[in-house]
């Protein structure tokens, strides 16, 4: 398995000097029942986001998929080979860099097989990613908060907004 990745995090002293205020692994890691680890790197719940001197550890909370409402996050998944993850949707914007191995983004008809620096612009579709390699995959997930307007809604089933992931530890 991977090396937690290293998170540095900047802020401001007393007197508005430049500083980090942390360098380490990041200090929440979950594990999905399907075996991904989620390394939570950073969140935000407002745009435009509010930037104070310091701030409590905003990934200290329950694991959520999407976004705050208007926020953001940043997050590295580790997928162990043979992974099939849930099938899920979310209204986010999820910008996906495979930064390791080698993974499958298997969408309603279709499937991609990505490499590292491949990037995937993943726009509230019905998705979910494979490891079919018999090695470890890392990808990088950048998630804004966002929502189906009214063309696609007339599109999608009408329950959609009943189904989409909230909670990757206990979605099945």
């Amino acid at each position: 398995m991977n090396a937690a990745p290293r998170r540095v995090v900047t802020g401001h002293d007393a007197a508005g000097v430049s500083i980090v205020l942390s360098d380490g692994a990041p200090p929440v890691v979950r594990t999905a029942p399907d075996g991904a680890l989620f390394y939570e790197i950073w969140n935000t719940g407002a745009a435009p986001a509010p930037i104070a001197p310091d701030e409590p550890e905003p990934t200290e909370r329950s694991l959520t998929v999407p976004p705050d409402p208007c926020g953001t996050k940043i997050r590295i998944n580790v997928f162990p080979p043979g992974l099939i993850s849930p099938t899920h949707r979310t209204q986010s914007v999820d910008y996906g860099i495979v930064l390791q191995g080698e993974v499958v983004l298997v969408l309603d008809g279709s499937e991609t097989v990505l490499h590292a620096g491949d990037v995937v612009v993943q726009r509230g579709t019905d998705h979910r990613w494979e490891n079919r390699s018999n090695g470890w995959a890392t990808m990088a997930f950048i998630l804004v908060d966002g929502f189906f307007t009214g063309g696609l809604r007339s599109l999608l089933p009408p329950d959609v907004l009943d189904g989409l992931m909230t909670d990757p530890l206990s979605h099945h």
